[in-house]
């Protein structure tokens, strides 16, 4: 029997042993640690290569970033320094250059200040009550600094034509008023025609009285003033209510002309007008006329009357 079992044991014992052995030959062969972990070193070393490399580029940049910084030390020493935080802004002197790079010559653009300028106005032209027909207006023609002006006014009534005709020069004074010398000529009826040096001055009155004043100078030391005013109340836009006062004064009598020394003559008219248009205006008024001292007396010595008054009737216009 023990020959029977003893050759299978020897060969599980034999097995045994070997798979041992094998087992501790592993353990024994397998390299130390230090030595496993060559490979994993190299490759760190290779990653350590290459951080470096990093590190040294940020240096780089952070050395250019320095260096970049440099160029603002003035800066930050202005701002850290006192005075200089306290100085206000002073603003540069403005030079010639600078002047004619702000108010070029615009040639171009250049528009004549003064140009020659025209106009023809009736500031009356009606039919009175004692079927007469009246007018009074005025031409003038030039520039801000001088203007042609032509003058006339008169009368028609029973076939017998009172009138009178202005040649003026006129020249502001201000940019209200303005002085006229000139020529005038009167036409009356059958009578000689007279003559007159004139010189007068004309404008704008505070308030917006409109006003007028001439004197005349005739042949044998004859000498006349007229003056006149009027003023526009506006009602509304377009309906204007106008007064008049217009006074004739003599230096000396002239009976051949119906005239006496002193106040000879005063005028009064109330119209109300109605712009159709700016340039045209229909009025209806009433007008008075008073004949005074020996102008008065002259005319009673020939039948007329010293009072005239009536409603009128007429057109006002301009272009």
């Amino acid at each position: 029997m023990r020959r029977l079992f003893l050759p299978p044991l020897l060969l599980w014992a034999g097995v045994t042993a070997a798979q041992s052995h094998a087992h501790h030959g592993h353990a024994m062969l397998m390299p130390p640690s230090p030595a496993a972990s060559t490979p994993a070193e190299g490759a760190d070393a290779h990653a350590g290569h290459q951080a470096n490399g990093g590190q040294a580029g940020q240096t780089a940049q952070a050395a250019q970033a320095d260096h970049a910084g440099h160029g603002n030390h003035d800066t930050h020493a202005n701002r850290d320094d006192p005075a200089a935080r306290a100085a206000p802004y002073q603003v540069p002197p403005v030079t010639a250059a600078d002047r004619a790079a702000a108010f070029p010559l615009l040639h171009g653009q250049h528009v004549h200040g003064d140009p020659l300028v025209w106009m023809v106005q009736a500031d009356r032209f009606e039919y009175t009550q004692g079927d007469a027909l009246a007018w009074s207006g005025k031409v003038w023609i030039g520039r801000d600094y001088g203007r042609l002006w032509l003058r006339s006014e008169g009368e028609r009534a029973r076939g017998q034509t009172d009138a009178s005709l202005e040649a003026l020069w006129g020249h502001p004074l201000d940019a209200w008023w303005d002085v006229l010398a000139g020529l005038r000529h009167d036409t009356a009826g059958p009578s000689p025609a007279r003559d007159w040096l004139a010189l007068g001055v004309q404008g704008l009155a505070p308030y917006k009285f409109e006003m007028q004043a001439t004197a005349y100078l005739g042949r044998g030391g004859r000498a006349m003033l007229r003056a006149e005013a009027e003023y526009e109340l506006l009602l509304t836009n377009r309906l204007i209510l106008q007064p008049h006062l217009e006074a004739v004064l003599n230096g000396r009598a002239v009976p051949a002309r119906g005239t006496g020394a002193g106040l000879a003559q005063t005028s009064q008219g109330l119209r109300l007008r109605y712009e159709i248009r700016r340039e045209f205006a229909p009025y209806l008024g009433y007008a008075w006329t008073q004949r005074h001292g020996g102008t008065a007396d002259q005319a009673r010595l020939r039948g007329e009357p010293v009072r005239d008054h009536g409603w009128v009737a007429g057109v006002r216009f301009w272009f």
